[in-house]
């Protein structure tokens, strides 16, 4: 291995790369249910890597941390603000307690095995899950006033603390979210789901979930032949079918007529007709039979895209939003699906809106640029990053790093990390409230949070070293049990909590807020397979925006507490 070692020591960066490679692949790597994902696996890859002896300068770590906690927070940040309600109090009590309960129990854990502060971290990083806490410690450990040595000692116990806990918090999770929450409320996730849908919508209808297509199209268009329908002006055929459908194009004797909402259809008119897929049914009844496209009536339709900003908007339902909007406005736009923080929310009336929702728009073009206008700002398809908006809040970020303040000798900091995650929330925040700035395409903000972070642990890893051999060898067991401790203890209490003090009585809306307060994607992965539906998403989103700064800024506390 002498000859990887003179490649490493001329060239660390091929050794931080080839950590980044063999990590994905491990990462990708399915025992049963469980997967090591890329953060996971590229932390074990660089630690064997590391025992060859490769050392990567600091300096990479800080800027790569950096970037993806920014990323993280810029993402959060018009959700996070508009969380923080008293519509979203069940939420926000959810998130804390996780927070609270997962501080208490790794404080209790280190006192009794006398854990140092980075295991300590460590432990919370691993058996939270939470792999933004490896940096926020990090930073923490570098401002205690101690040596180089004694630094970088601790900094590498975090690494191996979280790597050795890892495995069994993903796994954890999945296991009290799918398969205990669901014998405590003595009520299945599938079943919980569509209990939830009836109520929302009026209808056992299930909503589509992420990669779910219908065999029945919501939405498509039809074209008739006037028969029944003549005499009838189009706005008294679309106001029978509740707006539910649209007539788009008119022809008379096969020339093209303007569809005005007075227009009087004659009997052999052949109209287009855009809707939902019931009132389609019905509309035809109304109209006359349906044909095959004639008249050249072909109509190209599109989808837009806009971020919900709407001032006095939010919060409020679907269906209370389209009461609330002048018909002219709504007149030939679909809701076609909504997403927050990244997770399809099902579009059902009773769905309520926050801002920072991404709206997709479904009519025609004109269509839906009048409604992506009304309901904020469009988001549109660009690959071109605002580096300046960027630049300024990743510099601001730093200097609320530098700030240490000292409560009874204990010097408490955010560093770099909490600095830029505050920033990040600050940017976010004024990027959904002055759209013209701050542009950060969702593939660009993907890239920074994915590279950013595993590239960060990657070179905590390296520079563990040999260290976490021995660390493992004379901890490793405790450690691992110590992990299983602080996983499923939280977890149970805030279940808990959720169940008898916040009052969720469905199973699936309480394991998605369960799964979002943990702030854990692969036990929301595994409740989303099992409810076959998209309504725990509605829950997640808030708790999950909320947990990923609450669980972030456990580092600097369990690094000034144990």
């Amino acid at each position: 291995m002498e000859w990887l070692h003179r490649i490493f020591q001329r060239s660390p960066e091929i050794a931080l790369f080839l950590s980044l490679a063999i990590g994905y692949w491990v990462g990708q790597i399915r025992f049963g249910k469980f997967q090591f994902g890329g953060v996971g696996g590229t932390l074990l890859a660089a630690i064997v890597i590391s025992q060859v002896g490769v050392t990567v300068d600091n300096g990479v770590k800080s800027v790569m941390f950096a970037v993806f906690i920014y990323a993280v927070g810029y993402q959060s940040g018009p959700g996070f603000v508009s969380s923080l309600n008293r519509k979203s109090l069940r939420e926000i009590a959810m998130s804390a307690f996780m927070a609270f309960a997962g501080l208490i129990t790794v404080l209790v854990c280190a006192k009794l095995f006398h854990l140092n502060k980075g295991l300590a971290a460590g432990l919370a990083a691993g058996g939270m899950t939470q792999s933004a806490i490896i940096g926020t410690a990090g930073d923490a450990i570098a401002h205690l006033g101690l040596s180089a040595d004694q630094v970088k000692s601790m900094q590498a116990d975090v690494a191996v603390g979280y790597a050795v806990t890892y495995v069994f918090g993903t796994l954890g999770a999945i296991i009290v979210c799918v398969n205990i929450l669901p014998r405590i409320l003595g009520q299945g996730l599938k079943e919980a789901s569509i209990e939830a849908e009836q109520a929302m919508s009026g209808s056992a209808e299930p909503a589509m979930g992420p990669g779910m297509v219908s065999a029945l199209p919501e939405l498509f268009g039809r074209v008739f032949r006037v028969d029944s329908g003549a005499g009838k002006t189009i706005k008294q055929i679309e106001l029978a079918e509740h707006d539910m459908v649209v007539i788009e194009k008119v022809s008379r004797a096969g020339e093209p007529v303007e569809p005005a909402p007075e227009f009087v259809l004659s009997r052999d008119d052949i109209v287009l007709v855009v809707g939902h897929r019931k009132q389609m049914v019905e509309v035809g009844a109304r109209l006359g039979p349906e044909v095959p496209d004639s008249g050249g009536l072909s109509l190209v339709m599109r989808t837009r895209r806009a971020v919900f900003t709407a001032e006095g908007m939010n919060h409020t339902t679907i269906a209370e939003l389209r009461k609330s909007v002048e018909r002219q406005l709504r007149h030939g736009v679909y809701i076609e699906s909504i997403t927050r923080a990244g997770q399809s929310v099902p579009v059902l009336p009773e769905t309520r809106v926050e801002h920072g929702d991404v709206m997709t728009f479904y009519g025609t073009a004109a269509d839906t640029k009048r409604a992506a206008l009304a309901a904020g700002y469009e988001m549109e398809y660009t690959y071109k990053t605002d580096l300046i908006y960027m630049g300024v809040g990743l510099a601001l970020g730093l200097l609320i790093g530098l700030i240490v303040i000292h409560i009874s000798g204990i010097p408490l900091t955010l560093g770099s990390g909490g600095g830029c995650l505050v920033s990040g929330l600050l940017f976010g925040w004024m990027r959904g409230k002055y759209p013209m700035y701050g542009v950060m395409p969702a593939a660009a903000s993907q890239l920074l949070r994915d590279f950013g972070l595993t590239a960060f642990v990657a070179v905590v890893g390296l520079n563990a070293g040999l260290q976490a051999e021995v660390t493992i060898r004379q901890s490793g067991v405790t450690l691992f049990l110590l992990g299983v401790v602080v996983t499923i203890v939280p977890l149970l209490l805030t279940l808990l909590f959720g169940r008898y003090v916040l009052r969720y009585d469905n199973a699936a809306m309480l394991a998605g807020a369960l799964a979002g307060s943990r702030s854990s994607n692969p036990a929301f992965g595994g409740v989303l397979d099992k409810a076959e539906s998209s309504v725990p998403t509605v829950p997640f989103a808030i708790t999950y925006t909320i947990a990923n700064v609450l669980l972030t800024l456990l580092g600097p506390l369990v690094v000034g507490l144990a």
